[in-house]
């Protein structure tokens, strides 16, 4: 499922054929002789969704370059598709554990299913396989960009853990954490296209160009992290298509409560802060949660930090748009990371 279908139907049925044998590497890499990884493998291939990343990196190659099909680039900008949707995979596999997830992508998660135990392995031989997909490329670079991406998700995971439950959260600790955590990737997805292409990109004229693609990539990824944060906070499970209400449970502040929270008199803290604390109580439903959450979402709403999340959600993207439209010379593929840009702000999911 894209996160936009393009208009140009030429670049949508090219864009849609490549992402097919994204998906084919992405499987084959993973084949197992073990019948219970292959399991294991196929029910996580279920979370594949929006196919953020692996578009990111198709389509910053079609715009950079001269060929809408990439040519000889076209097995390598495949393989690094690959490569980071399995990255990517790994961190949500991961990353229900860490917040007990029950649901993602309508469907049971592996931890719920198997234990934490299963899905924390089942995540590291989706890191491993990502490391051994890269290096067939034959380009220690881009190894290496790979390795250093991962590097920063795992520091701002750590970084969020190491404030959770923190009621003084700064904005500016809130997005160092997303910026790591989420927009790293993004960024590289756009960069290294234009690495692709020669193996020195400042050497060969195209620096400028790939810093413009990874600020592009990082501040869509931002925008997404908040709208992922609002909508955990006010969305519905159904709707979402996983499981809501976890930052609140988990202690996580996301930056529409790190708002209300920095606004808010002494009493509205305590009420809040007492809300935030039941939301984290041990053995509480989610049906519970939810509805903390959605009593939370109310209070929020009503004091406009909703509305200023989105408002930085809507700045980021503007500033994603700027980089690309100044870097990048009119093209189809230009004109749809134009729109996958926009599509961040209005998605439900």
């Amino acid at each position: 499922m894209l996160l936009l279908t393009p208009h140009d139907t030429q670049l949508g049925s090219n864009l849609s054929a490549m992402l097919d044998q994204v998906q084919q590497r992405f499987s084959a890499e993973l084949l197992s002789d073990t019948a219970c990884v292959n399991n294991l493998v196929d029910h996580v291939e279920r979370y594949r969704g929006k196919m953020l990343r692996p578009t990111l990196v198709i389509v910053s190659a079609m715009a950079a370059g001269e060929r809408e099909d990439l040519g000889e680039l076209r097995g390598p900008v495949l393989t690094v598709a690959a490569v980071c949707e399995m990255v990517h995979m790994a961190t949500l596999v991961h990353d229900d554990v860490l917040d007990d997830a029950q649901v993602r992508r309508r469907g049971a998660t592996i931890n719920q299913l198997r234990g934490n135990e299963t899905a924390v392995m089942l995540g590291d031989y989706l890191i491993s396989h990502a490391y051994h997909l890269c290096s067939s490329i034959g380009r220690t670079d881009i190894s290496r960009a790979v390795a250093h991406a991962t590097n920063t998700v795992c520091e701002g995971e750590l970084l969020q853990l190491s404030n959770r439950h923190n009621l003084d959260l700064e904005e500016r600790v809130y997005f160092e954490i997303i910026r790591r955590k989420t927009a790293a990737l993004c960024g590289l997805c756009c960069e290294l296209p234009v690495r692709l292409r020669h193996p020195g990109a400042e050497a060969n004229g195209d620096q400028r160009l790939a810093q413009s693609l990874f600020a592009y990539g990082e501040k869509l990824g931002i925008a997404f992290q908040i709208v992922d944060d609002i909508l955990d906070l006010s969305g519905d499970e159904h709707t979402v298509g996983k499981s809501v209400a976890r930052d609140l449970a988990k202690g996580k502040l996301t930056l529409p409560v790190i708002r209300h929270l920095q606004q808010a008199d002494t009493a509205e803290r305590e009420v809040v802060a007492g809300l935030l604390a039941r939301a984290a109580e041990e053995g509480l439903d989610d049906s519970a949660a939810q509805q903390i959450a959605h009593t939370v979402a109310d209070r929020v709403t009503d004091s406009g930090a909703m509305d200023y999340a989105r408002q930085w959600a809507r700045r980021l993207v503007d500033q994603a748009t700027e980089e690309v439209l100044s870097a990048i010379k009119p093209s189809p593929a230009r004109d749809l990371m134009q729109a996958m840009a926009g599509a961040v702000i209005d998605r439900r999911f």
